[in-house]
This record gives structure tokens, sequence and C-alpha cells, in this order.
């Protein structure tokens, strides 16, 4: 497990794309040969995708043959709704960027059979070779008590959830969506790597829980101190929680993983 601590959300937002981007060239995609990415919706990778969108265009690098799955989407809103992951990630990072359509996996939360969408996505990510997860500062809709073995599933939203989505849909509760399909802690723990992008002083808490305190179900995040290739990336602001010899010490590691970001 490894901890880069960068000064604000901008510069965190910049290293997480960067060491995406590496990752995507060295590994040479082609037309037989695809990268796998899983990719969060969300405020906080919205930089990271910016950085991503800057990269492309500037011809550094291509999404021909990436191939990506999506997290999460919520269960009943149409995929045109603005506020559905569908819109969202098109909206802020497919529609900029050359991946084609067919290579982009987004979990179908208007299927006639949930159940059965969520089993099919597993085998796709299955046979896709699995992937790497991008930014992320929570794992999907794996909330507390969720399972640390727990598959792609339906899942019932709490009501602390629902009320803080509501802002997304006018402040109108009963236009909430109060259940999603989400891929599970379990699901997201096979990735070859992890990359959780935690930034904010109200992240503090979670980085704290993720890093410091052992593995819980009541904090998702912890069951990735137990991946073998898991990189938290953090700004200042998230470490306010952390012992000051943690964050020394992780600080004398960032300075020999920058490297590998430029």
């Amino acid at each position: 497990m490894k901890l880069i601590i960068l000064n604000d959300y901008d510069q965190a937002s910049e290293w997480a794309a960067k060491y995406i981007r590496n990752k995507i060239l060295q590994f040479s995609p082609g037309p037989n040969k695809y990268f796998t990415l899983g990719l969060p919706t969300g405020s906080t990778p919205l930089g990271c995708y910016k950085k991503l969108i800057e990269y492309y265009k500037n011809g550094d690098l291509s999404f021909q043959y990436v191939k990506t799955f999506n997290m999460d989407e919520y269960v009943g809103l149409p995929r045109d709704h603005p506020e559905s992951y569908h819109s969202f990630m098109w909206n802020n990072f497919f529609k900029h960027i050359d991946i084609k359509a067919e290579n982009t996996h987004i979990l179908d939360g208007n299927a006639a059979d949930l159940q059965a969408e969520c089993d099919s996505f597993e085998k796709k990510i299955t046979a896709a070779g699995g992937f790497s997860i991008g930014p992320d500062g929570h794992i999907a809709f794996n909330e507390p008590g969720s399972s640390l073995v727990s598959r792609t599933r339906v899942k019932t939203l709490a009501k602390d959830t629902i009320m803080a989505n509501a802002r997304f849909f006018d402040g109108d509760l009963s236009k909430v969506p109060t259940m999603a399909l989400t891929v599970g802690v379990g699901t997201v723990m096979d990735a070859k790597e992890v990359m959780i992008l935690i930034t904010g002083a109200h992240k503090a808490f979670a980085l704290y829980k993720a890093i410091e305190e052992g593995v819980n179900h009541m904090w998702t995040v912890s069951a990735f101190q137990q991946h073998p290739q898991t990189i938290f990336v953090c700004d200042e602001d998230a470490t306010l929680e952390l012992r000051v010899k943690t964050v020394k010490y992780f600080k004398g590691e960032t300075l020999n993983h920058r490297s590998c970001s430029c």
C-alpha cells in the first residue's frame, strides 16, 4: 500500500492522471490487446478526467484501445437523465476522447432483470481480463456494513445517502433513486491495481480509517489495505486526521514516487 500526499486537489488530480496515462502507454494497447480501466463518478475524479482529456487533445494519449467499466448506476433513472451516471460519464469524459462507445461499460439500471444485469457485468469484467481501478474517493455504493467480499449487485441506498443526493434532484427526496447497481468490494479487490483519490478536509476521517485503523466493513475503503497494489492519492487537507509520524513517513515515500508520474 502506498499513500501519495500532494499539496492540493489540482496536484493530486494531475498526479493521478499522469499515473493512468503512463500505465496505458507502458501497456501499449492495440486491436488484440486492450487496456481495461474501472472508473468512478462524482466530483472527486473530475480533475483527473480533465487532465486525461487534455492529454488526448495534445496527442499524448489515445483511448482507442481502452475498455472501461463504471462502478455503479442508479436503478430506474433513464440513461439520458442529467443525473444518471451514464450521462455523467459521457458529458464529463467519454465524449471528449476517442474511446469507442462499445468499449464503455455502464450498468443498466433499467434492465428487466437487475440481478442478471449484475451477473453479466461481472462476466464482462472477467472476460476483459480484469481491470485496473481509476481514481475514487469511495467504493461505489458499498456503504457501511457492506460485505468485503461482495460482488456486483442490487443495493438499497441508506437514508443518509438519499438525503445527501437530494441536492442533485432539486432537493426533492421523492425524486431521488432509492436503489442502485454497484460493483462489490470483492469485485474491486480483484483488480490488478487500485488507485483511490481522497481529497479535502471533509474526507480526512475516511482517509484515517483507510490508512491507520484495521480492516472494517463499516469503512469498506479499509479493505484495500490488503490489496497488493493499492495507491491512495490525497491532498494535504485530507491528512488532517492522520498522525504526524504517518504523514512524515508517507511524504518521504511520495518523493520517491514523483518520478513515476512525470
